[in-house]
């Protein structure tokens, strides 16, 4: 219902209109002939925004009808009435004839230097489709940055050809000093390294890469262009940074402005800062991560491939970001606590067998020599998938030996076995110190009588146990009965739930 409603027939939904005289005269009129109009109160942080909504749509109606000098004056008319209110003069600037705009600020020697311009005003929002009679996103994009001071770029692809339609641009604004990010991910294998390479050598960008695959966090195609003047613009919509999407797809972008859109810019430079500190997005430099990127692009993008089978590729396997984090936790347990019995507890799912791996690698590097392990789970199938985590880990396809029914380590240095195995007698074969390593799987059993006679038995270097679930039906927590009530570090199923580690599912 537009403040200008007046006798034609009232539509039912939903309204966000000033109530004005002549509106509230017409609600009267359609309570009374059966109709309900229901109306609230403008909240006070909402309140300027909507006054000045309403006086600049009056006021633009009124001016169209006059000339460029009457219009001037009419403004100025305008702003002298509201000069007389309370703490109004130091917002009230006056018009000069014409009227005219200024458009730039130049040092004396390069007046022309900020001649190219965006065909959209600086001051407006706009759709580009890239059809015929709109400007394509790759010309905005090159205008754009021939004035920003500052460029951020979030972007699911970026290809070699996209680049290239850009690179005159991107290196007149590497010649001008200015600092480009560029947020991208390994998503579907679509990046091309040969891009990204240029985009930090040639242009001096600082490029940081997604690599999770499990889960797709970014999708965005987005461009904020930053300018000291204050005249921010930025890009969003569906195209990524390949020459289709610039030139001639069919793709829709819509154009903010600092000016029209205030808010929604101040979100996009939060949101991207955000993403840049992220543990999930890390630095790209061609000359350490070139090898690690390309291993990335190519598993990314072969969907075909059984992505549960460990195979010895002699690939580096590096913990996720929430992974890290915990074997982080868990070193500020043992190095600053001096704490040497350690519960991890993850959810089902999150890696916690690749931590424990890991965490191997780590100590075997901090002791300076090769420790011995002792894996225990309670089935076989479990130990045969650890044995083959480690030797991934580890790059070894020797390491380790297996200890159950039907299987006699030779070497007793490296043995996943299980629980069942370790009985009293062959527990009374070791001294309580052989192992350094000791690593429980599925560890809120152990307060049954087989593990607890392992731990009772040994006394290693370090105790790590793993579980998803440390409480017990018996109300026995293993926490409390093995760390003093301590946790080392955790992640619970809601948690890897809310971090789109695992699916989501409806329990009845």
């Amino acid at each position: 219902m537009p403040s200008n409603y007046s006798d034609t027939a009232p539509v039912a939904g939903l309204y966000e209109t000033l109530i004005t005289h002549r509106l509230a005269e017409r609600m009267k009129q359609l309570d009374a002939s059966g109709w309900r109009s229901i109306d609230a109160p403008v909240g006070s942080e909402s309140a300027p925004h909507v006054l000045a909504r309403h006086i600049g749509d009056t006021v633009r109606h009124v001016l169209q009808g006059l000339s460029s000098a009457e219009q001037v004056v009419a403004a100025n008319h305008i702003l002298e009435s509201i000069n007389t209110l309370e703490g109004a003069t130091q917002w009230i600037d006056l018009v000069t004839d014409g009227p005219r705009q200024l458009l730039s600020v130049a040092e004396q020697e390069a007046p022309g230097v900020y001649a190219i311009r965006p065909a959209t005003p600086l001051s407006d929002t706009a759709l580009i489709t890239n059809s015929p009679e709109d400007p394509s996103l790759g010309f905005e994009l090159r205008a754009e940055l021939a004035t920003a001071d500052r460029v951020d770029l979030l972007c699911a692809f970026v290809k070699w050809h996209g680049l290239r339609v850009l690179e005159e641009s991107l290196a007149s604004a590497h010649a001008r000093g200015v600092p480009i990010r560029v947020l991208t991910t390994t998503y579907i294998g679509a990046t091309e390294r040969r891009a990204l390479d240029r985009l930090v050598r040639d242009f001096g960008a600082e490029v940081k890469v997604n690599y999770e695959l499990r889960s797709t966090r970014l999708h965005a195609k987005a461009w904020l262009f930053r300018r000291e003047s204050g005249f921010d613009t930025a890009y969003v919509g569906s195209s990524n940074l390949s020459k289709a999407a610039l030139l001639e797809g069919l793709e829709w972008n819509v154009r903010l402005s600092s000016i029209a859109t205030p808010p929604v810019l101040c979100k996009f430079e939060a949101t991207f800062d955000a993403y840049w500190s992220e543990q999930s997005f890390e630095a790209y430099d061609p000359d350490t991560d070139a090898q690690r990127l390309d291993e990335a692009l190519s598993h990314a993008g072969s969907p075909q491939r059984d992505r549960t089978t460990i195979t010895l590729s002699g690939l580096e396997v590096r913990p996720y970001p929430h992974q890290r984090d915990m074997l982080e936790r868990l070193e500020v347990e043992r190095s600053v606590h001096g704490r040497h019995r350690n519960l991890l507890v993850a959810a089902t799912g999150t890696g916690k067998t690749v931590m424990a791996a890991l965490d191997f690698k780590r100590l075997r590097q901090t002791l300076g020599r090769e420790p011995r392990l002792l894996f225990v789970a309670h089935r076989k199938e479990i130990l045969e998938q650890s044995l083959r985590v480690y030797q991934n880990v580890l790059i070894d396809a020797n390491f380790g030996e297996l200890f159950y029914a039907g299987e006699i380590p030779d070497h007793w240095t490296h043995v996943f076995a299980s629980v069942q195995s370790l009985n009293a007698r062959v527990l009374e074969r070791f001294t309580p110190d052989h192992f350094d390593v000791i690593v429980i799987d599925e560890f809120h059993h152990s307060t049954s009588l087989t593990y607890r006679r392992l731990l009772d038995h040994f006394a290693p270097e370090e105790l790590l146990g793993l579980t998803a679930t440390p409480e017990r039906m018996d109300g026995l927590n293993v926490q409390d009965e093995f760390f003093e009530g301590r946790i080392a570090a955790e992640m619970r199923l809601w948690e890897a739930l809310e971090n789109d580690l695992l699916s989501p599912f409806h329990y009845f």
